[in-house]
């Protein structure tokens, strides 16, 4: 802990990125600028199914647009800052950048993590009652639903944007390709205990919970999908949950591994391993998996591309 005395007041930040290897710099520039248009292009392409097929205007796609609406911001937040410092000396991000940035990737991050938790319960009423599903999944209830996935995130981020703005910081040098809060919290000179008990509570409440409850939800579904007496049915009812299952696992996976595993105060390259994965790569494989999943997706694709060579 130091002394007020040597407290620095810090109008930029440096980004560290990936790696210090200049010499890779460029790959990863390359790798990363076709990650970013494959996400890019995949959830524009989602959304625009979603919009203009009338057979997709249903409560899941509705989900399904919001999801692919915060993966575009969600790899826009944090991408482009990262591809102009794989080719720049200066990797610099000004005070009022940094945070703006901690902010929003806070908040799409959690807001993501309560969609899916609105998504899994679409599939539950879908499949565990499917005779009331038109009644009980009505637009109000959806629109509450993404309305609140969005409060919710907004919250858990002005929270910790707050608590992060109080400390005074010694150094410029951020250990990370963006300004998460870990990362930033290293650079801190005042006591941060608070902070990270504020973040251990957050985590319970905005990963952990609805993780939990996603898990009590498809054991629902599981069941009654085991009750259907066809293997034809069985296999149909399980094809329209598989694509969320697979998102589920892949965000929540690393999101737990980042945020509520016991860590070092240090930020490491495993911990960028997995921010690179919940906040990079599975925005990117998300359109791939709902398309290459599943089957409405991909027959509302056929019929634009039919009506499109016709036309």
């Amino acid at each position: 802990m130091m002394n007020k005395r040597n407290f620095t007041s810090v109008h930029e930040f440096i980004l560290m990125g990936l790696t210090g290897r200049q010499d890779i710099q460029i790959i990863l520039f390359v790798i990363f600028f076709i990650c970013y248009l494959a996400s890019l292009t995949g959830n524009v392409l989602i959304i625009f199914i979603s919009r203009i097929s009338p057979q997709l205007h249903t409560p899941m796609y509705v989900f399904l647009s919001n999801l692919s609406f915060l993966d575009i911001s969600f790899t826009s937040s944090t991408v482009p800052k990262m591809l102009i410092n794989f080719l720049s000396a200066k990797r610099g991000i000004s005070f009022v950048g940094c945070f703006t940035q901690l902010f929003i990737h806070l908040c799409l991050g959690s807001t993501e993590c309560y969609l899916l938790l609105a998504m899994a319960y679409d599939r539950y009423v879908a499949i565990c009652s499917p005779l009331h599903y038109t009644t009980t999944m009505h637009p109000a209830l959806c629109i509450k639903m993404a309305s609140g996935s969005w409060i919710g995130g907004l919250v858990n981020s002005l929270i910790h944007t707050v608590l992060t703005l109080r400390l005074s910081f010694c150094g410029p040098n951020i250990n990370h390709f963006f300004c998460e809060v870990p990362a930033v919290l290293e650079l801190a000179c005042t006591d941060v205990s608070l902070n990270k008990m504020v973040i251990f509570l957050c985590a319970i409440f905005v990963v952990m919970l609805p993780c939990f409850l996603i898990l009590i939800t498809y054991g629902y579904i599981i069941s009654s999908i085991l009750k259907i007496s066809t293997s034809v049915g069985r296999k149909k009812a399980f094809s329209t949950c598989a694509s969320h299952i697979t998102v589920v696992t892949l965000f929540y996976g690393t999101i737990i591994f980042m945020y509520i595993r016991p860590r070092d105060s240090h930020v490491t390259n495993q911990d960028k391993m997995a921010t690179l994965f919940y906040s990079v790569v599975t925005p990117m494989l998300n359109p791939f998996i709902y398309t290459l999943r599943n089957q409405d997706v991909k027959v509302a694709l056929l019929e634009i591309t039919r009506k499109k060579v016709s036309g």
